[in-house]
Parts: structure tokens; C-alpha cells; sequence
């Protein structure tokens, strides 16, 4: 692409708004001027003295494609970005990809499967260098949809977690927390995928309700009990997983509960088993739940885990790894799978007579997001970091969990919105030990060696480990680390840890992490965690939580509810696939067909329109509230693309009526609505401010959309239009090109000022217009991303030149109002008659009949004249003045829509002066609220007088 730069002018300028040209041109411009590098606005040096912003990217699956989480969440840390990059901060955006540990190994052992082979047949160093190859080839994917959404990270410093410059990080610390006493390897349980064959953590498993059956079991007591009553000689659990009895080691009881308060200590067989096991109490049993009896299967449930634990019960576990039945159990059950050996349970327990009842039941079935299957709770041997152990050798005398604990409860990271520090505080009080293991062979693989005896050595490499083992043969760990063990260290392993490199004392803290409330635990808190405890910092000052997205009807999008909507797909346009029943014609494969988008196709069925990159930013950004869900409804993508649409065709006017005009500050003169629109400026220039430093950029947009729509395009350009023309009507000829002078300076700098303002949330259109609009407001620059952000000036702040145009803005409504109830069109002019402010209303005719089209303004001295001259004329009234557009009317329905109003103003006043005459509200209440009740009271019956007039006029 050319490096030559973009000419200024309306001439260079198309005449409509092409987002896919524009970003076409700025999204590689920008990364090839390296405009996102890490420094001072983009230079990729810092300059010393100024404040340093940093932002770490949620590092994506390598896997992915983007979704509508991912195009928010980057919406809003490019916007602060970009923010914090034209304020002159040393600014940096690191971007990196994670390895995706168990989602990558699927993918590629997805594609041996399709040519008939698995990884076993290619063996681990080859199935490895496979899964490098895809990664090289169909890897960056994500990283490549990242930069149409124009996402300025500095790329130069892009990482993958699995690349030469993390992996020895990674293993440095892995070796540095075991030589500490708190990486060790033990039997626990863990979410075990029976496909994958590995262990998976919490956030891999999604639970979802489904159809199922609860089956309640006869446990016959050993030494009956002739006091439970005739025939009572059992003790009924229920369970909907009867093929783990085979593994129960004891069935439980409340203390407390009066029932079988004397069978505690006693024992039941366990059916189909050859084995008694005790009846034990504890208070885990809801009385109140089934029977208020509970079977304890230790290797199979976690919270019989922990009461096996408790009570030093043994351990059986009756699954292998792939979910058969294990020789713990019975011979006629082992081999079978585990659905299998629940049939023949439940049929062998039908058989001896000991099952009491089978009921349907709706329960939460936990499985895999990656592979579908059921998890179990497998007792495996796994890696594990100790949370809450003290180290003997860290000098704090602290756990990792306290020092994450601390660093939240000191205010060193805080939490927006702060509510989220509850959630935080509740996980981290309540932590179990880490486990980082997976039985995968893509990752980083555990730097343990072992010998022929077992014992185990751990290094930083292969010599290292043997020269702790002189002599012996040793064979290395075949699990890889936890996915989160390597992106919990990327707060520093990405700025040079463990050297304390120039990054590392620049960008360490980070300013903030802005994330979804789904992975604060996985991940927000384990980057506290590792990074407290490894450089005695915090990760980040804040933590952005923003709400998950999802349809507009607050649904999770998903496939099968087919309200899954692509960013991309929204950026560029897209026809919708055709309706499902033509899609079995053999033309496209089923696995390959799209998703049909039902809420799409209602609100689009045409397809989806290219509603361009800005015109989605700044829809994301208008969503961005404190909120747990984001409901995105594609129809206000429409509405912003209109938005943009708007400031394109403001621009050309703009510079349609500045451009090779005199713009010189001399001899220029500023009207009311000149000094209005700058200082109107000022006050968005604030909120912008107050948005982005309390994180609200649905705040942000608000302010932008109001100065942008409502301001500058809806009134000061329609001003300016009367103001340049009647300026050539002066007879004072330097007087009128003063004031034309003046106001095309205001239109081209306040302009100029606003494409700056709304730079970081709509980067492309805003780039477009700025080279063309620049020049001519007498700004220099290569872009408009590291040109001087707009902060307010308060000296500029003009009250009086606002309450002009708050006046100005207030007749032109009420015009406009009275001409929408008296069904007159647009086109036709009306004289405007007025009674009071006369001497503003004379001053504002030329503007108020261009603005509110009237035929003419026409101000009356007396009431009686203005009477006479109106009749039974509409009338409005507005602050001190009375205004009416002459025309014949229909007096009964002008009767009618004045005793309406009122009606209306009465019930307003009525309920003023309840509130005054309420004493508990009058004690309660503020002195600023009374007081502004008392002014309504005032306003409401001054308007009802004037009213009231009127419709005696009419009798």
C-alpha cells in the first residue's frame, strides 16, 4: 500500500460513507506505520516523564475464530488503547494467542481420524510436529479477524504461549514452586473426559439440564432391627448413577436425624456385592431431600470425596480411565461401559427384589464443552500447586492464595464494578489445591523425570534432572500443564521475567484487565496468584469485568438455538444461507452448512447488511454497561452505521463551506451559537473523560452520539447555514465576513476536535475524515491516532451562550410541536405570532424562521392586539413568551387539546404540592429537591394560567 498521504479536501473526499474501502486502506496502513507500537504515541520508544498504560489481551485459543465476547471485550480495550495513546501515555496492547492445550490436540487428532490414523500411530514427537504445522497454517486465523476489528496491539510483540521466549519461563517457575515445597503429585479427584482421557478443568465442563431417572436402592441391614417395624429391614438411598454403588463404601446419615439415629455404626450390604459397609453420620445428609439416606462413593463424587476424607473411608474406584467397569468390581460388570453396566445394575437389582423405585428426574448432566462426553469424577494422580501452604522459604511467611487475598483487600487491584470483589474474595477463602496436570501431549510438558524406582526429579532440563540422578535411567512425566499454568504468567513472562528488563519496570503493573465474569476464577485470580508471588507485584491496578453476550432476547447464543450471529458477518454483510428445507439438497455438506440465524432472518430477511467495523464498535461500546449480560440486538448496528452515515455527510458540508474560505483567526467574530457549540464541546470533552477513566463506555458513546447527532448535525450545522448566508446581508460588509469567518473556524475546529473525541471507539471513519478535515483546521499530523487527545477547557465554558441557545432550541420545538399537532407538513410556512421576550424573539426571527420554517415572526406589545390577531390559534408557551402559528383552526379540537394539557398540568401540580405537604418527605429530602419541587409548583401553575386563558378566548 502507498505510503503517500491523503489529500485534504471535500475533492478527495467520496460522497458516501464506504466502510469496506476505509478500512481496507486504514486497518494495514496503521500496522505498517507501526502506529500501535509500544511508547509514545506509536513511536515504540518511551519518552521519559509521562505515565505508562498497558494492556494485556486475554490471550485467545489459537483454535479460534472470533466471536461476538471477543469483538466486544477488544472494543473496549482498543478503545482505551487508543485513548490513553493520543494522551501521550507510553502505551502498550501485547497480543498473544494460548496454545489451547486440549482444543488444539482435538482439532488435529480430528484430521488423522478423517485419514484413518491416530496419534498413537504416529507416535508423541511426530503428532506434535503435526499439531506445530497446523498451527503454522491455519493458526492465526483469530489474530487476522482481530485487525479488521481494528485493534491497534502492537504486533511486534505478539507471543504464543508455547513460543521460545515463554516456554522457559513456564518451566522456571513450574521448578521454582516445587524446590519451594508447593508443587507436589498426589491422588485427587478431578474432572476426568473418558474420551480425551485426560483430566479437564472446571471452565471445559458445562452442565446442562437433562432427562434422567432416580432410582432408589434397598440397602438390606446386616443385624435388622425389630424396632423399625414389620418388614422394615433395609435402609432406601437414592442415586441416578447406580453403576457407582459398586464403589460405595458406606451409606450416610444426619446425626440429628431421629429415623436412624440408632442404626448409626450399625452396617447395610451393598447390593450385588459381596461386602458390608457402615452406616455413618454426618452432617453433609439433607435430611429433608429423598430419604435422608446417602450412599458415600469417595472415588466417584466430590463431595463423597470429601466426606470420605473425613471419616478415613477407603477409596474404590470401579471406572478405568475410559469409563468401564474395573476389576473392584463384581466379574459379571467389568469390562462394560459404564451406560452398559447401569443397565445390567438396574436390571440385577429388579431381579433380587432390591429396586424399591425408578422415577423420572431432571438433573444436571456435566460434560466436556470440547468433546460432548460425560465427565466423571476420576481419582487419578495429577500435579497439583499448593494454595494455601506457607513456603519455608518465602520470606512473606504467606500462602499464594493470601498474598492474591491481600492484594484485593489492600486496594492494590480493585475491581470494576466492585461487587465483583465479593465473588473473588468467596473463591479465594474457599480454594482447593490447583491441579495443573493433563493427560495430553500438546503443551508444556512437565520438566519431572522419574527412575526405575519411582522416585521423581524435577529440572529445567533433561541434564539438570540427571545430574540430580547420576547414573540412573530416568523417564520423563507424559503430562503437559494445565492450559491456565501458562497464561496465569503472561502479566510478566511477556515483558522479559525473570529479567527486570526496561518493558518490565514500564509495564508492570499493567494499568487494567478487562475481561468476563466467567474466568475470574480461572484466570483472574491465578494471574494474581503467580504473579504476586513471583515478583512480589500485583498483575494489573483494575480488573474490567463486563457482562457475557448474548441474543437480543437475552438468550446464550448457540447452534442449536441459531442466534449465533459472526462479527465479521456484521462487518462486511452477508446473504443469509437459504431456509432450512433447501439445505438438504445435497448441495452443501450437512457438517459444512451454515448456522440458520432464526433472529436474524426476522429482522434482516434480506441478510444481514455491512454495517462496517465502526458502526459495531460503537455498538458494543454503547452496550458496555456495569450489567451481567450484553443483549445485542443487530438493528442498533443499523442505527449507528446511520450514525456514522451522519458524521460523513456533516464532514462534507463542513468542507464544502469552509474549504477555500478564509479560516483565519483574525478579524474573526464569534456569534452565540458559536460560543454555544465550543462550549457545548467542552462539557462532552468532560463526560468523554469521566466515561473512559470510570471504565463506562456505554457512557462514552451516549456523549459522543448526543454531541455528534443531537448538537453539532441537528442544530449548529443548520445554524451555521443561516449564519454564513445572512452574514452577506450585513450592511456592514467587514461585520458579515467577520461573523462568516468565525463560524466556519467553529465548524471546521470543533469538527476537527470531534473526530479526535471519537477516535478510540470509531477509528476508521474518524482516520478517513480527519486527513481531509485537519489541514484546513490548521492541525499537522501522520494520523489522528497519535494526534493530542481533546481535554476540556473550562475557560471555554459559555453559560450565557448556552441559555441563548437553550432558548433559541426551546421556540424552534415548540414550532415544530404545534405544527405536528395541527397536521401541518414541513413544507408549508406559517407566521409565527408572539406575545413576550420580545426583544430576544425579534434578535432571533432570521434564525428561528429558517430553523422552524416559518413564513415570518411576528412580536405583539399587548395581549389584547395579540388576542385578536391570533383567535383561536394553537398557542404554546415557552418561558415568558407565548407563540402561536396563525392558520384557521378547528376551534372545538383546539379546545379539546388545551383542556388536555391542562388536565395534565394539574395532575402534575397536584402532585408537587403533595410531595411539600408530605412532612416525612420534606424531613428526608435534600434542600436541593425541595426547592426544585417548589419551582415546578411554579412553573406548573404560570403555565395553567396562561392555559386557562386561552380557552376562555375560545368560548
Amino acid at each position: 500500500m502507498s505510503d503517500k498521504p491523503q489529500q485534504p479536501g471535500l475533492d478527495s473526499l467520496s460522497k458516501s460513507f464506504e466502510p469496506a474501502a476505509i478500512e481496507a486502506r486504514w486497518g494495514p496502513l496503521w500496522e505498517e506505520r507501526g502506529y500501535g507500537r509500544a511508547g509514545y504515541r506509536g513511536t515504540g520508544q518511551p519518552q521519559a516523564g509521562q505515565p505508562s498504560f498497558a494492556i494485556q489481551l486475554p490471550p485467545p485459543n489459537v483454535t479460534g475464530t472470533l466471536h461476538m465476547g471477543h469483538a466486544f471485550n477488544q472494543t473496549i480495550m482498543d478503545s482505551l488503547t487508543r485513548y490513553h495513546r493520543m494522551r501521550g501515555f507510553n502505551t502498550v496492547w501485547v497480543p498473544g494467542t494460548d496454545h489451547a492445550g486440549i482444543a488444539t490436540q482435538i482439532v488435529v487428532e480430528r484430521q488423522l481420524q478423517e485419514q484413518g490414523q491416530s496419534r498413537h500411530d504416529l507416535g508423541r514427537p511426530n503428532f506434535v510436529a503435526k499439531v506445530w504445522e497446523w498451527k503454522e497454517k491455519s493458526g492465526n486465523t483469530i489474530t487476522t479477524q482481530m485487525r479488521r476489528m481494528g485493534d491497534s496491539v502492537d504486533w511486534s510483540r505478539e507471543y504464543f504461549t508455547m513460543d521460545e521466549k515463554l516456554s522457559p519461563v513456564v518451566t522456571d517457575t513450574f521448578v521454582r514452586l516445587y524446590e519451594q515445597g508447593l508443587i507436589y503429585r498426589g491422588k485427587r479427584l478431578v474432572n476426568w473426559d473418558p474420551e480425551l482421557k485426560t483430566a479437564v478443568s472446571d471452565l471445559e465442563v458445562e452442565s446442562e439440564e437433562e432427562d434422567g431417572f432416580l432410582w432408589h436402592i434397598r440397602y438390606p441391614l446386616v443385624d435388622p432391627d425389630g424396632k423399625l417395624g414389620a418388614g422394615f429391614d433395609s435402609l432406601t438411598v437414592a442415586t441416578t448413577r447406580p453403576e457407582t454403588m459398586l464403589g460405595d463404601v458406606a451409606v450416610m446419615v444426619h446425626p440429628e436425624d431421629e429415623r436412624y439415629r440408632h442404626l448409626i455404626g450399625k452396617k447395610v450390604k451393598l447390593p450385588l456385592c459381596d461386602r458390608d459397609i457402615p452406616v455413618i453420620a454426618d452432617a453433609y445428609v439433607d435430611r429433608e431431600f429423598g430419604t435422608g439416606v446417602v450412599k458415600v462413593t469417595p472415588a466417584h463424587d466430590a463431595n463423597d470425596y470429601a466426606v470420605g476424607q473425613r471419616h478415613g473411608l477407603p477409596i474404590i474406584g470401579v471406572l478405568t480411565l475410559d469409563a468401564k467397569i474395573n476389576d473392584n468390581a463384581p466379574a459379571a460388570y467389568r469390562g462394560l461401559d459404564r451406560f452398559e453396566a447401569r443397565k445390567r445394575v438396574v436390571a440385577d437389582l429388579q431381579a433380587q427384589g432390591l429396586l424399591a423405585e425408578t422415577r423420572k428426574h431432571k438433573l444436571m448432566v456435566p460434560r466436556c464443552a470440547r468433546t460432548g462426553q460425560i465427565v466423571e469424577p476420576m481419582l487419578t494422580d495429577q500435579w497439583f500447586v499448593a494454595m494455601t501452604k506457607v513456603s519455608d522459604k518465602d520470606p512473606t511467611g504467606k500462602s499464594i492464595a493470601q498474598k492474591a487475598i491481600d492484594a484485593v483487600q489492600s486496594g492494590a487491584v480493585s475491581f470494576v464494578p466492585e461487587n465483583w470483589v465479593n465473588t473473588y474474595n468467596q473463591w479465594m477463602n474457599n480454594i482447593q489445591d490447583w491441579c495443573i496436570s493433563r493427560q495430553l501431549w500438546w503443551g508444556h510438558q512437565i520438566p519431572a523425570w522419574y527412575d526405575q524406582d519411582g522416585k521423581v526429579y524435577v529440572g529445567r532440563s533433561e541434564a539438570e534432572a540427571q545430574a540430580q540422578a547420576p547414573g540412573k535411567t530416568l523417564t520423563r512425566d507424559p503430562d503437559v500443564l494445565d492450559t491456565w499454568y501458562s497464561s496465569a504468567l503472561v502479566p510478566f513472562s511477556t515483558l522479559g521475567w525473570p529479567a527486570r528488563t526496561e518493558d518490565y519496570a514500564l509495564y508492570l503493573p499493567s494499568t487494567v484487565l478487562v475481561t468476563g465474569y466467567d474466568i475470574i476464577f480461572f484466570w483472574v485470580a491465578r494471574m494474581i496468584m503467580m504473579t504476586t508471588h513471583f515478583t512480589g507485584q500485583v498483575p494489573f491496578r483494575h480488573v474490567y469485568i463486563h457482562g457475557l453476550v448474548r441474543d437480543s432476547h437475552g438468550k446464550k447464543m448457540s447452534k442449536s438455538e441459531g442466534n449465533v450471529l459472526d462479527p465479521v458477518d456484521l462487518i462486511d454483510g452477508i446473504a443469509l444461507p437459504p431456509l432450512l428445507e433447501k439445505r438438504t439438497t445435497g448441495l452443501r455438506k450437512p457438517e459444512t452448512a451454515p448456522v440458520v440465524r432464526k433472529n436474524t432472518e426476522k429482522e434482516f430477511p434480506d441478510g444481514i447488511p455491512a454495517f462496517g467495523a465502526d458502526a459495531l464498535r460503537f455498538t458494543f461500546a454503547s452496550l458496555a454497561s456495569l450489567g451481567r449480560n450484553i443483549n445485542f440486538d443487530a438493528k442498533r448496528c443499523e442505527g449507528y452505521r446511520n450514525f456514522c452515515n451522519k458524521l460523513w455527510n456533516a464532514t462534507r458540508f463542513v468542507l464544502m463551506n469552509c474549504e477555500g474560505h478564509d479560516l483565519a483567526e483574525a478579524d474573526a467574530s464569534l456569534t452565540q451559537a458559536d460560543r454555544w457549540i465550543v462550549s457545548i464541546l467542552q462539557r462532552a470533552e468532560a463526560e468523554v473523560a469521566k466515561g473512559f477513566a470510570e471504565y463506562r463506555l456505554d457512557n462514552v458513546a451516549a456523549s459522543l452520539y448526543q454531541l455528534i447527532w443531537d448538537e453539532f448535525c441537528d442544530w449548529y450545522l443548520e445554524i451555521a447555514k443561516v449564519q454564513i448566508q445572512t452574514a452577506g446581508k450585513f450592511e456592514e460588509a467587514k461585520a458579515g465576513r467577520a461573523q462568516q469567518r468565525g463560524t466556519r473556524r467553529t465548524l471546521i475546529r470543533v469538527l476537527e476536535a470531534i473526530l479526535r473525541l471519537a477516535h478510540p471507539v470509531i477509528p476508521f471513519i474518524t482516520e478517513e475524515l480527519w486527513q481531509k478535515v485537519a489541514p484546513l483546521a490548521g492541525k499537522a499530523g501522520d494520523s489522528v491516532s497519535l494526534a493530542p487527545y481533546p481535554a476540556a477547557n473550562e475557560q471555554a465554558i459559555d453559560p450565557e451562550a448556552e441559555a441563548v441557545i437553550a432558548r433559541l432550541k426551546a421556540v424552534v420545538d415548540a414550532c415544530r410541536n404545534l405544527r405536528g399537532e395541527m397536521n401541518v407538513s414541513p413544507g408549508t410556512r406559517l407566521p409565527a405570532y408572539v406575545l413576550g421576550d420580545g426583544a430576544f424573539m425579534r434578535q432571533a426571527a432570521p434564525m428561528l424562521q429558517a430553523l422552524a420554517k416559518l413564513s415570518e415572526v411576528k412580536v405583539f406589545e399587548d395581549e389584547d392586539s395579540w388576542a385578536a390577531a391570533t383567535q383561536a390559534a394553537p398557542v404554546a408557551v415557552v418561558g415568558a413568551a407565548r407563540l402561536c402559528l396563525y392558520m384557521e383552526i378547528d376551534i372545538p379540537a383546539e379546545r379539546a387539546r388545551i383542556g388536555k394539557e391542562v388536565a395534565r398540568l394539574q395532575g402534575e401540580l397536584a402532585k408537587a404540592q403533595g410531595k411539600l405537604a408530605n412532612e416525612a418527605f420534606v424531613a428526608k429530602a435534600p434542600p436541593a429537591v425541595i426547592e426544585q419541587e417548589r419551582k415546578r409548583i411554579e412553573q406548573f401553575a404560570a403555565t395553567l394560567e396562561q392555559l386557562q386563558g386561552q380557552l376562555l378566548r375560545l368560548q
